[in-house]
């Protein structure tokens, strides 16, 4: 069996946040969607899985598109952990293949294809129980200066 472990928050080690807020994986944001994800070390990748309530709602019964990007924006930049880093969405395409059904037990997952210099290649995929693939995203994150760049929370 993998070697799983817990990948919460956005901070690093040289960069701990004292609250997690982010919208998709912050505990400390009520409104959020509350995402936990684990790091599967043996295949080098991050995972969720999670159903969606109705306030998700896009068309009748499935996800809204802006839900489904976060959700794979979010299993992206899990892989920040790997590296022990801070890195930023710099551009990201998505496909939406099939309707993101709710309350559904779903599954997202990510790994990285490439780093060059500063910039990294990722792709995330979220897939129904049967594993049919729902949506993808290929993003491309650029490390950054936490200290630069945020403010401390």
């Amino acid at each position: 069996m993998a070697r799983r472990t817990s990948a919460a928050g956005h901070g690093s080690k040289a960069h701990p946040l004292k609250k997690n807020l982010c919208f998709g994986c912050g505990v400390d944001n009520p409104e959020g969607m509350h995402l936990k994800f684990f790091a599967d070390r043996e295949r080098g990748s991050f995972f969720c899985r999670f159903r969606l309530g109705k306030r998700f709602t896009g068309p009748p019964g499935y996800c809204h598109g802006g839900i489904i990007a976060t959700i794979l924006d979010e299993a992206m930049s899990k892989l920040n952990k790997k590296r022990d880093i801070v890195a930023a969405t710099a551009q990201m395409k998505i496909e939406y293949l099939r309707p993101v059904p709710l309350r559904q037990p779903l599954h997202v997952q990510s790994h990285e294809i490439s780093k060059r210099g500063r910039r990294l290649t990722r792709v995330a995929e979220i897939l129904d129980e049967n594993g049919t693939v729902l949506a993808r995203s290929r993003g491309v994150f650029v490390i950054v200066d936490p200290h630069r760049v945020f403010k401390r929370n």
